[in-house]
């Protein structure tokens, strides 16, 4: 019991230590909190929207920073994956939230699903920050892996810096805020998911046709 609260004090110091160094370096602190993942993305860029809100930075300028910042972060886990693999992750990924479970289920869909799954995987709760790792095992090309990884953080960090914003001073709460807003994103990514999906198959039939 007292071992889980000294865990939990020493959490709430560092997260506090973060926010502090958000605030400090401004547009640098939001895109540095979001490629170190110590912390939830959501908290970051909902700091980053307070911040907006005291007038201390722009909107446009956070948004920007936090994008940079959550595809940079994506970037280092890819690599992890294409040149450390999964035991690596397995064994150090809970230092930056991903769990074996997590890696199960990103690495089953990137293998059902392909390179596509980038971009609406960024969605899905479980899926979200691990799809990243079968990408770099995969050795999907960079390129490719950036834009679909950008195309996702984007409305992700115009939504957590707006909310952190109308939120002000209770930004804390943007967890609590957030579902409304998310469900309505959460719905379109596994529509094109869907969409994704039967294009695939379609031209794998096509092409399995063509062949007789």
């Amino acid at each position: 019991m007292l071992g889980e609260r000294r865990a939990v004090e020493w959490i709430s110091n560092v997260i506090g230590t973060l926010l502090d160094w958000v605030q400090q370096l401004g547009y640098f602190g939001i895109m540095l909190g979001l490629m170190i993942e110590v912390i939830p993305s959501e908290i970051v860029l909902a700091y980053g929207g307070y911040l907006v809100h005291t007038g201390r930075i722009n909107f446009i300028g956070a948004v920007i920073f936090g994008v940079v910042g959550g595809v940079i972060a994506q970037l280092f886990i890819y690599w992890i994956g294409r040149y450390g693999g999964r035991p690596i992750l397995e064994k150090y990924g809970k230092y930056i939230f991903i769990h074996k479970k997590h890696i199960d289920v990103a690495e089953n869909w990137f293998l059902k699903y392909g390179s596509g799954v980038i971009f609406s995987a960024r969605f899905i709760p479980v899926a979200r920050h691990a799809i990243s790792i079968p990408a770099g095992m995969a050795k999907m090309p960079i390129g490719k892996f950036i834009t679909l990884t950008t195309l996702a953080v984007i409305p992700w960090s115009i939504l957590f810096v707006y909310l952190g914003m109308l939120l002000g001073d209770q930004w804390k709460h943007v967890d609590e805020k957030a579902g409304p807003y998310i469900m309505p994103i959460l719905l379109v990514a596994v529509a094109l998911l869907i969409v994704y999906v039967l294009i695939k198959w379609f031209g794998s039939s096509k092409k399995k046709g063509d062949a007789k």
